[in-house]
Parts: structure tokens; sequence; C-alpha cells
């Protein structure tokens, strides 16, 4: 399963990632990580005063990976014509999550017994010149390319807001999680994500966050309806947590709501064929309002018609 934690800022979506993640690891699960937010702290929540994550961010390699993406697929002719959408071919290399390459073999580093990859964070080289989705183009690229299979889980912690749409990376995904917490800012970034999760079919499910009573949970189930799947309680374990001395253990009412969502994404069934669809249809969008003209190419020859996406296109 390919799991996206969203929300708000501030909502606790990069705290409730690294809990799910690490639940899904000390579970036995192969998991992979991928902290896909503007502000990266994946790390520090996934270890709370552990040592500095040193592996290098995707985005400053993002040229030699999609020269390994792009492999011998004879429809992408250099690595300048391969764009963040581009879907692979007949050719193309597919990784395997955790796989042995060199994407993997780089980029990887293990931390609170969870691998994990970073995109890269936005600095002062990137100020007025280019926006932070430019960095997310490699993850978008490593999920179009990736076959993976039952029981095998990749989380990524995403932008805040409703930043996700900037791209077609939102609908890279099995599940969506969104955070919000019993406000109404917490839950303004809901009803963008609802609308654009059902126009294209995306699973989104509501987590509740830092309840603290009836009153907060009766606020959610006013404002979210059905979506609301589970909720977590004010945790002093994770408050403990994040100042990076966790006292305790994560409270009963807390674990069972991390019991759910793995429930909620097991339950789904991966559905190949629409994975697909959704990669060529935002590949064409994007070939038609920036791509071609930049590339000076017609980037929707890039789509391979007799390409089957899934398990059977490995070798």
């Amino acid at each position: 399963m390919r799991i996206a934690f969203v929300g708000k800022g501030g909502s606790g979506k990069t705290t409730l990632s690294a809990l799910f993640s690490r639940e899904l690891a000390r579970s036995g699960a192969p998991v992979l990580a991928v902290d896909g937010d503007i502000n990266q702290h994946l790390a520090e929540a996934l270890d709370p005063g552990g040592g500095a994550f040193t592996a290098p961010p995707l985005a400053a390699h993002l040229g030699e990976i999609k020269d390994l993406l792009r492999g011998g697929n004879p429809r992408i002719a250099s690595r300048e014509a391969m764009i963040k959408t581009t879907p692979p071919g007949r050719g193309s290399r597919l990784l395997r999550p955790l796989g042995d390459d060199e994407l993997h073999a780089r980029h990887v580093q293990r931390v609170g017994g969870v691998p994990l990859m970073v995109t890269g964070e936005f600095d002062e080289s990137d100020l007025g010149v280019a926006c932070y989705h430019s960095k997310l183009s490699a993850v978008e690229l490593y999920l179009g390319h990736l076959v993976d299979g039952p029981g095998e889980y990749v989380v990524v912690d995403m932008t805040a807001g409703a930043d996700a749409f900037a791209s077609g990376l939102f609908t890279r995904f099995d599940m969506t999680f969104l955070v919000a917490e019993p406000t109404r800012k917490g839950v303004s970034v809901y009803r963008q994500y609802r609308d654009h999760a059902r126009e294209f079919g995306i699973p989104l499910a509501v987590v509740g966050n830092k309840v603290t009573g009836e009153d907060d949970l009766l606020f959610l189930k006013e404002q979210v309806g059905d979506d609301l799947l589970t909720h977590l309680v004010h945790s002093p374990w994770m408050r403990s947590a994040e100042r990076g001395t966790p006292q305790g253990e994560l409270e009963a009412a807390n674990r069972h709501a991390l019991a759910v969502l793995r429930e909620t994404a097991d339950a789904r069934v991966r559905d190949w064929p629409t994975l697909h669809r959704h990669a060529v249809e935002f590949h064409l969008r994007n070939a038609r309002a920036w791509a071609d003209a930049a590339t000076g190419q017609d980037l929707a020859a890039q789509v391979d018609p007799d390409f089957v996406p899934g398990p059977a296109s490995l070798p």
C-alpha cells in the first residue's frame, strides 16, 4: 500500500506519519517512509533526539534518478525530456521497494528502525526561482516507477494544506489519511481535499488528532461526517517524544487508532490500471500546459499504449 498523510500545517501529520511507520516496522512489515514536506521533520519524528540524517535528498540527484528510471525506454530521449509525470513504458527501469539498486542504496537511511528517504529542503538558491513542488518531482517519478506488492508499505508525509494538488502526486496513493484537529481551521483543508479526491476517486479518510473530549469529537463528526475514520486523543507521550525525551508508552486509545489505520489500508485493493490511467492523464495535462513548449517535444509520445502496469511489467 502507498499511504499519504496530509493536513493543515501543525495538525500532527508528520507525527502520525512517524508513529504509523514505526508501528509497521515493529510488526515486521516491509515499510519505506518518505518525507515529502517542505519542512523536513520526519527523521526527527521517527527518532527524537537521534543522530543526523545524512543520506542525500532525492532532489539533489534528480538527473541521475531520471537516467536510472528511463533505462532503455526508446520513447524518452534524454533526462531533459523526462518530466515529473513521465509514465513508465517498455524499457523503463522499474523498482521494487528497498530493492537492490542505486537509488535505494544512495538515498535510504534507517531512522528509528524505519528506512527513510527525504525530498530535500527548500533552500536559499530556490528563493524567487523555483516552487517547492519541483523538489517533489523525484518522489512522483519514484512512485510512478515502483512495483510494490502485497504487504509492502510506502508512507509519505506530504506537503501541508492543499499544496499536493499542484501536481498529480495526490493520485499516486492507495489511501490518503487527512489529519485534522477539532477546529474550523483544522477541517478547512478537508473540504478542499474531499472535492478533489472525489473527482478522481481517491480514497480519503479523516483522522482526528489532539481530541480532548466529547465536544471535540462531536465537532469533527459534524464537520466531516462519515469520512471520520478514527481519532487520537491528546497524548502526553507524543508531547514528551516531540521534546526528545519520550516518557512511558503510547496510550492504548492511540495505539488502537493506529491499528484502525492499518486495517483500513490493508482492506484496499491495488488498482493498477486506474493508477496508470491517472499517471497518463496528468502527464498529458502537463505536456499540453507547459512541458511540450519547455522541451520542444511532443511529450504525449512518451505514453506507451502497450505498457502493462503492475507486476506483469517486471522482467
